[in-house]
């Protein structure tokens, strides 16, 4: 039966994705409690690996970009990289040792991409089958990892990082909107997932080059993940069923407050595709109380990783700079997952809390940068962790709650549209933390 969702929801969004009426009012045809919970865990566990696969390579990146733009080549030797180089002269004249580039321009490449595919999705993407979507993204992943690991220079590894952007933004738009048809609980297997992928991605990288191993053979190491996104979709995820969506509890249910206050016609998949503009219009203005709040929490914490991890170094410690960048990238990704991955334990409804308490750790952080007043890097590593707790949170709560308040027939469209809210924060952020960087790597 896993192999039959690739065909079902390849060959369009509607009622091919479910039985027919007749069958699904028929309790004989429904799946005894064994295969329910089967299916059940299949699920849960093909969401989970999606949301691992689909942000991995995003994640590589944003941890290789200190060692892209410093590009460090051993002579003669193609395939070796000094894990822990001797830096360059970037800027001699700063206390911040910087590269020539800041590290917001990887970050730029690897967002700008996923925020053109976003902003378009609504208006079309729904159109073209879950299939083609998933084969493009598994393709343009294993594509970014060998482009970057074989490139020359820095242009062309930014393009190996486009690359990267398209597959994990074209992946975050299909797999969040195919959390419609199955179980509502299948939003915190791919949320956590995707914290997943932060921690696997960034420790992994980390871990391996400072075994020895060089960048661009740790990059080629990593080419097994799109074929694991490929078969988890095509092979593990089964064909979405008669079933009750919600799956929530009572109380739950009772603290819903609709996006919209109309009621709702009957929904029938695929029926997201033929919402009207007005109707569209509606649903994204009660969406804005959910996407104003993660988008500055995304353009806080993104600023804070791009824009001043590379400025938050510390020379009175064993760590070398590249290695300070490549641990508060895993910190990071270890709060983000902790908390991604904690919707069972904690559910929090008011997110713009969350974008307070960011935005306070931007400007705590941008002050440190400025003043330089934290005596110890293992401070950083404590705020930083916090930081993706706070992000990881406001992810996986935020989607929660809007899967709670939409109806059936809007909750595909919701789901695609609010995923463009972390992408937006990361592309401002990207954007200021380029002149922020050469402004403060010109002081002295």
């Amino acid at each position: 039966m896993g192999g039959c969702a690739g065909r079902r929801l390849s060959d369009s969004e509607g009622p091919l994705l479910f039985p027919l009426p007749g069958e699904e009012a028929n309790p004989a045809l429904r799946p005894p409690p064994q295969d329910r919970q089967g299916t059940h865990w299949k699920n849960a566990v093909g969401f989970w690996l999606l949301g691992l696969c689909n942000n991995f390579s995003y994640v590589v990146m944003l941890s290789a970009a200190h060692d892209i733009l410093s590009h460090q080549r051993a002579p003669g030797n193609q395939s070796h990289v000094d894990p822990d180089p001797t830096p360059t002269s970037h800027n001699s004249s700063s206390r911040f040792d910087c590269n020539s580039v800041s590290t917001a321009a990887v970050l730029l490449a690897d967002i700008l991409p996923t925020l053109v595919i976003k902003l378009l999705a609504p208006l079309g993407l729904h159109l073209l089958p879950y299939s083609p979507r998933v084969l493009t993204s598994g393709v343009c992943a294993a594509g970014s990892f060998i482009l970057v690991a074989f490139s020359h220079s820095v242009g062309i590894s930014l393009c190996g990082v486009v690359l990267a952007s398209i597959s994990s933004g074209l992946g975050e738009v299909t797999f969040l909107s195919l959390t419609a048809f199955y179980p509502r609980a299948v939003i915190s297997w791919w949320s956590s997932g995707t914290g997943g992928a932060g921690l696997l991605g960034a420790l992994s990288y980390l871990g391996l080059t400072q075994a020895g191993l060089s960048p661009q053979h740790t990059l080629l190491s990593m080419l097994g993940i799109p074929a694991l996104l490929l078969a988890s979709y095509f092979l593990l995820l089964t064909s979405p069923g008669p079933q009750d969506p919600g799956g929530e509890g009572e109380a739950d249910t009772a603290a819903r407050q609709p996006l919209i206050n109309s009621e709702a016609p009957e929904w029938k998949p695929g029926s997201s595709s033929h919402l009207s503009l007005q109707e569209g219009w509606t649903v994204f203005k009660g969406l804005l109380r959910y996407i104003v709040p993660l988008v500055l929490v995304y353009f806080a914490e993104y600023f804070i990783n791009q824009g001043l991890f590379e400025l938050l170094f510390f020379r009175n410690t064993f760590l070398s700079h590249a290695q300070q960048y490549r641990w508060y990238q895993m910190l990071y990704q270890a709060g983000v997952f902790a908390s991604r991955s904690s919707l069972r334990c904690c559910h929090i409804r008011h997110t713009w809390a969350l974008a307070l308490l960011q935005c306070l750790n931007l400007a705590f952080l941008l002050a440190d940068v400025w003043l330089s007043f934290l005596p110890s890097i293992y401070l950083v590593f404590l705020i930083i962790l916090y930081e993706g707790l706070l992000g990881g949170a406001a992810y996986v709560n935020t989607f929660h709650n809007i899967a709670l308040e939409t109806s059936s027939e809007h909750r595909e469209f919701a789901m695609a549209t609010t995923c463009i809210s972390d992408t937006l924060g990361i592309s401002l952020s990207g954007l200021l933390a380029l002149p922020l960087h050469d402004f403060l790597c010109q002081l002295s």
